[in-house]
């Protein structure tokens, strides 16, 4: 693994392998059963120039979970770009203060621009509709859990990807996760003009994986095993493409279509977040409660690969058992209503 995480190209599949072990080790301390100090004293850098609550708050967590500190910048208004500061000189003054940075940035390219003037790790929390690898990588993880939980392997699974796959950036980093392990079989369906980049799809196939693509869900995908859906990312479309557009029922995941064109042992996953009004036609919210909807599970995952990625980053992975200590304050069992299932 490098000294950033930009993209999922600079991962190998012993690199994914390994992140993957680090966070099953991370799963005591991210439930909140023990302690870890190993990165007291570190700091971390939180700088999200484009809106975020999930993501932003989950590094922060996962640094904290690791003893670390964290400052925040959110927006450009608050920031020194407003004065019109280069990223350059952006990324040499935070490295001065900071251990470890995290950038989420509204254009794609931005974060590896940013990354160039530092040596200190930087981690790409989202850029434009470029990629999202630690989005992706907690996907991949909750994916191998869910798999595991059932007897399941992933070698030969059907995963259908539906959405905005032209602007969701964490389907194309996802994708390229996907396409490092055994061949399986990728269904992707998007509304017109928001189809995955043709060049992923030819890099997946050239992997030996079977990628089909579809207009509608209303056909039968009784066989899949992950329904992975994304938002409509309405605040990248142009002028030109907003102009008359709408989305239609027929790209809506909801328990009608889980229940008449899916199966009962499919699991549901989205990045958040969802749009859940009415006329979104996004993840239905009417899959609350029902035990295919993995969403919840998914984003607590992302607190022990985030957890991972800075671990292996600081190169602490090794010390994390030598540190632990029971929690002293009071954890309920589960998390949320639903949970106590799982």
């Amino acid at each position: 693994m490098s000294s950033h995480l930009l993209s999922v190209d600079s991962l190998s599949r012993d690199d994914v392998d390994h992140l993957m072990r680090v966070a099953a080790r991370m799963e005591p301390i991210a439930q909140r059963r023990k302690v870890t100090r190993v990165l007291e004293g570190a700091v971390l850098g939180n700088l999200f120039f484009e809106a975020s609550t999930r993501t932003r708050v989950s590094f922060h967590t996962a640094f904290c979970r690791l003893g670390g500190s964290v400052c925040d910048t959110t927006g450009f208004t608050f920031s020194s770009m407003a004065k019109g500061e280069s990223l350059y000189d952006t990324s040499r003054v935070m490295s001065g203060y900071c251990d470890a940075i995290v950038m989420r940035h509204p254009e794609q390219g931005a974060v590896a621009e940013f990354a160039q003037a530092t040596n200190v790790p930087v981690i790409n929390g989202g850029d434009g509709p470029g990629e999202h690898p630690s989005q992706a990588l907690l996907d991949l993880y909750t994916i191998e859990k869910e798999f595991a939980r059932r007897g399941k392997a992933l070698t030969g699974a059907h995963i259908l990807l539906t959405g905005d796959l032209k602007f969701g950036r964490t389907v194309h980093s996802l994708i390229k996760l996907l396409s490092l392990h055994d061949p399986m079989r990728l269904t992707l369906v998007s509304p017109p003009g928001l189809e995955m980049p043709q060049h992923l799809i030819e890099l997946v196939a050239s992997r030996s994986h079977r990628v089909e693509t579809r207009e509608s869900l209303a056909s039968d995908f009784s066989d899949v095993d992950v329904v992975y859906t994304t938002r409509i990312q309405k605040e990248r479309f142009t002028a030109e493409m907003s102009e008359g557009f709408s989305l239609s029922r027929e790209y809506t995941v909801d328990k009608a279509f889980m229940d008449q064109r899916v199966n009962d042992h499919a699991i549901v996953m989205h990045p958040l977040p969802r749009d859940s009004r009415p006329d979104a036609n996004d993840l239905d919210v009417d899959l609350n409660g029902d035990p295919r909807l993995a969403i919840f599970r998914q984003t607590d995952n992302g607190i022990p690969v985030r957890m991972a990625i800075f671990a292996t980053l600081l190169q602490v992975e090794d010390q994390i058992e030598k540190d632990l200590r029971d929690v002293s304050w009071f954890v309920p069992k589960t998390v949320g209503v639903d949970d106590a299932q799982f």
